[in-house]
This record gives C-alpha cells, structure tokens and sequence, in this order.
C-alpha cells in the first residue's frame, strides 16, 4: 500500500482509507468483533487512514475505533469530524460551527477515542449560521493547543473553501464522489486543486450498490437506512441496478470485481483522490483493497463513463432534507 500526501498539508495517507460507518450504524445489523477485525486487517494492509464521526452510531462508532487501535496507534491516521448535531436518541438536530461547540466536540472526540490528538479534524457540514471563518478560527486554535493536526472541511462549496482556507490552512476535503455521484468535478476538485487541499472521496462504491451484492431492495435489512435513500426506493433502484448490470458486465472483461472496477476508476482520476470505502468485513476489506491492482487502459475509462456520465445515476443522492446541508 503506498502513501500519498493530502495536498501540500504535509500530511500522508494510504492510497486507500478505510471509512468505519457503517460498523455502528446505517447499514444493518452490526458485529464489533468482526468491526475490530476489519480495522485490524487494515492496518495489516498498510491501509493506514481510518474515518469516523462524533455522530456514527452516537458517539460509538468513535468508541470502537478507540478500542480498535488502542494498542497500535502509531500505525493510523486519525480523520473524525463535528458538526452535524444529534440528541442521545440519534435525532437530527442540525448543524452547528459555532466556536464553543467546536471546542466541546474535540473534547468529547478525543475521550472517546482514547487519544491525545486527532490527525485530521473535519468539520462535518457547513453551518449556514456561522461564518466559515469563525468556525476554522476555532479549529486552528485547537491546532495550536495540538489536540489536532490538521483540518478538513466535507461538503462545502468553492466559495467556502477558499474563505476557509484564507483562515488556516485546510488538508482536505471530504465529499462524495463516485461513479454515479460525479459532481464535485465541474468545481469543486478543481478549486482543491488550485489551493492544494487534497480531496478524500467518501461512498466510492456508492454507498454498496457498486459491490454487485443488492438485487432489490429485499437485500436490504429492514434497519438499512438505504431503504429510505432515493437512489435506492421505487422506480429509481431498478434504474440504478440496470447501470450496475453494465459494470458487471466490463469488470467480468476485466476479470475483477464491479466493485474493484468502481474503485480503479476512482485511483485513476489522480494521486491527489483518497477513496476511503466502508466496510465492516474483513472479506470486503480485501476485495476493495484488490482495486490498486486492477489497470485500467484509456479505452476502459473511457467506457466507464460512458455508462455513468455525470448525472446518471436516478435520484438525488440524499433525502430532501439532507440535500440541503450539502455544497455549503
């Protein structure tokens, strides 16, 4: 597994992360010893660069990565972010910048992972309320007290960015991207690009479709959060699925995985794109890390986005009320 720099932060990373979600929430039932396992195979792997949030199952998708790296810390780089607020029961509360809340955050981040410092500190969503600047200006001081080393942004707009970055420097930006979530290539990576901040690209598999496991929806449990998701109700999974049959199809030529085909394309669009895929087992673990293996020739790109054109995929790739905290 090589390493990258993430952007001109001085901060490096593997190639690929490992995001850690849904082994406490979203994606159906959950198995913390299995979880603690995939953590492990990771580091094993050299997969170094481990993602979690203050929200993830409320607090404990922190706690198991806590748990999980306690005896190998040295080996990770630490991402979690802030922002997004939710009450004891998992309500959606909102989203939240304001200085003090940054400050509690870390401190709470920090007891529950069981560590000194975090690597990588995100804010989560941008809150429209607070002035970017004022928000980052909390984060940086959390950097000069050294309870974080770098700072990230998810999901915000050009104009964000570059406030952001006029006021300390930012890493990284984490926003979706994948084969049917092509967005962030009109301005988003561009102006990461000119800034030097590096772009970590979450759901690279969207969100398992690109796995080639889900048929329908009654592959989904009926705690799978996916089965209120847009992309996956109605008439849109069906149209989804038919764009998936495609890459099937071109990574059974490839003899590979769609899943590692999806993955492939993400590493070829530039060193300076971090995927970091979820998963929650060591067998899906090691057949995305497979991707780095997969070549792919310009004709096979080429093909690829073809069949998943910017816009294709049906639907939006969030509820209405969640598309609203998005490119911010």
């Amino acid at each position: 597994m090589l390493n990258v720099p993430l952007g001109k932060s001085g901060l490096a990373v593997s190639r690929m992360g490992l995001g850690c979600m849904g082994m406490s929430e979203f994606y159906g039932p959950t198995d913390e010893k299995e979880s603690i396992r995939t953590i492990h195979r990771a580091l094993e792997l050299g997969m170094n660069f481990l993602d979690t949030a203050d929200i993830y199952g409320v607090g404990r998708n922190e706690e198991l990565v806590g748990k999980a790296i306690r005896d190998r810390r040295e080996k990770v780089v630490l991402a979690t972010k802030f922002g997004n607020v939710r009450d004891k029961d998992g309500n959606w509360l909102g989203v939240s910048g304001k200085p003090d809340y940054v400050r509690t955050c870390c401190e709470a981040s920090l007891r529950r992972l069981g560590v000194d410092v975090i690597d990588l500190y995100y804010q989560h969503r941008v809150d429209p309320e607070t002035p970017i600047e004022e928000t980052v200006g909390a984060m940086a001081d959390l950097a000069r007290q050294g309870k974080v080393r770098h700072l990230g942004l998810s999901e915000a707009a050009p104009a964000t960015i570059r406030r952001a970055c006029a006021t300390h420097p930012i890493a990284a930006l984490q926003t979706e991207y994948s084969l049917w979530t092509r967005d962030a290539e009109a301005e988003v990576i561009p102006t990461c690009r000119e800034l030097g901040v590096g772009f970590v690209a979450y759901s690279p598999l969207g969100r398992g479709i690109f796995g080639g496991r889900i048929k329908g929806p009654g592959d989904l449990s009926d705690d799978d959060y996916r089965r209120k998701h847009p992309r996956f109700t109605g008439g849109n999974l069906g149209r989804n699925l038919a764009l998936v049959k495609r890459l099937e199809e071109m990574a059974a030529e490839k003899n590979c995985r769609p899943s590692q085909l999806a993955l492939a394309w993400l590493l070829s669009r530039g060193k300076d794109i971090v995927p970091i895929p979820g998963t929650k087992r060591v067998a899906r673990l090691e057949e995305n890390a497979g991707a780095l293996n997969v070549v792919l020739t310009k004709e096979d790109v080429t093909r690829l986005e073809e069949v998943f054109p910017a816009g294709a995929a049906a639907g939006t790739r969030y509820p209405e009320w969640a598309m609203k905290a998005l490119h911010r």
